[in-house]
């Protein structure tokens, strides 16, 4: 492509997505003089940020979110644009109705057994674990065993995990819960990041600051009028499905998505916390969501509780998670291959991945990517 016909263009980036990878890379060519443009399909910015006000609680319309990280420049970033409030995420889990702290620590091993000890809990687990004679893990089942034994794994893992992935654990690859979250001590604080907190004025505010100096289009799919963005943009910053780009030569790739059930009760406080994990197989939902308890500085007298269910996904749905199997993982990587060739397009975050990233994550890649 000439320099004569990059100058004519009328921007030097078209953003398809205005989410939060999206959004990171728009403020940053903002302050370096570029022309920006940011498109997105939904009839709001923000992506799965996006907050609702309904009855005077901010409510995530798609799924809780709580910033973490252990990257100080990440943090430091993110800050600038506006101040995080300290938020520790302490989750409860409901099996059958008896409850659990989350992530498995000395309060859980005291639900689940009566111990009291570190060394009593750390005994009953590596006695199930020898029980379990599983030397190599073939699937996910196996590999939780391996980690914390049948007791954490039958309670606290199954019934959720196949709720949330539409598979048995049987099916499932290993390589989705390597690392599970154990501690000895009575402490609830769900992640092991320095920093954590939700920002001050919510999402909405944060993304909005990101995008000042943008010009932004809503209800827009980049697909309908492809070749125009194309011909108008130096350089396209693509957010979206990564197959979909590539109009699923190598085949359509799977996710899982996700639909919600919203309903207002007239408590000050409904289940005491922000997040219950349904940990059962019985129950449909995965969680549910107190949205109030975000939000410290919230007054309502009622409250707002958002149900999460899982759901296969088929193309024209919401891609929320992507299915890091073998098999799709060997489609991803053909796609990657193609992505590798476009240099005059930026593939970055989930979607256009093909990737389980946290939002720190997409905060760290989209900062490195040179512009």
């Amino acid at each position: 492509m000439s320099s004569l016909s990059q100058n004519n263009k009328p921007y030097d980036y078209i953003i398809v997505g205005a989410g939060l990878f999206g959004a990171v890379i728009a403020y940053r060519a903002i302050k370096a003089g570029k022309r920006v443009k940011v498109i997105d399909r939904r009839s709001h910015i923000g992506g799965n940020l996006y907050c609702q006000d309904v009855d005077g609680v901010a409510v995530h319309c798609y799924g809780p979110h709580i910033f973490h990280t252990s990257n100080r420049e990440v943090w430091q970033f993110v800050n600038s644009i506006v101040e995080f409030i300290p938020y520790i995420n302490s989750p409860i889990a409901n099996y059958c109705g008896k409850l659990y702290n989350l992530p498995f620590n000395m309060n859980t091993f005291y639900q689940l057994w009566g111990v009291t000890s570190p060394i009593e809990a750390e005994k009953i687990i590596n006695t199930q674990r020898e029980q379990s004679s599983i030397t190599t893990p073939q699937n996910l089942e196996q590999q939780a065993i391996a980690l914390v034994g049948t007791d954490i794994y039958q309670t606290l893992i199954k019934g959720y995990t196949e709720k949330q992935w539409g598979r048995s654990c049987t099916e499932l690859p290993p390589e989705i819960i390597r690392r599970l979250p154990v501690r000895f001590t009575f402490d609830n604080n769900y992640f092991n990041d320095t920093f954590q907190g939700i920002p001050a004025g919510g999402y909405n505010l944060f993304i909005e600051r990101l995008l000042e100096g943008s010009e932004i289009e809503t209800d827009c799919d980049f697909f309908d009028h492809r070749e125009l963005f194309e011909a108008q943009a130096k350089c396209i910053v693509y957010t979206g499905e990564l197959d979909r780009y590539f109009d699923y030569c190598h085949g359509a790739l799977e996710y899982r998505t996700l639909r919600f059930e919203t309903k207002r009760v007239e408590q000050k406080s409904y289940q005491g916390v922000a997040v219950m994990n349904y940990t059962d197989s019985t129950t449909p939902y995965t969680r549910a969501i107190e949205h109030k308890h975000f939000d410290s500085s919230c007054r309502a007298n009622h409250s707002i509780i958002t149900y999460e269910y899982p759901e296969e996904w088929k193309i024209g749905r919401e891609p929320y998670y992507p299915i890091n199997d073998s098999r799709n993982n060997l489609i991803a990587d053909k796609y990657r291959q193609l992505a590798l060739q476009c240099k005059d397009v930026i593939f970055g975050g989930r979607l256009a991945e093909y990737r389980y990233y946290d939002m720190h994550h997409i905060v760290e890649k989209a900062l490195s990517i040179e512009l």
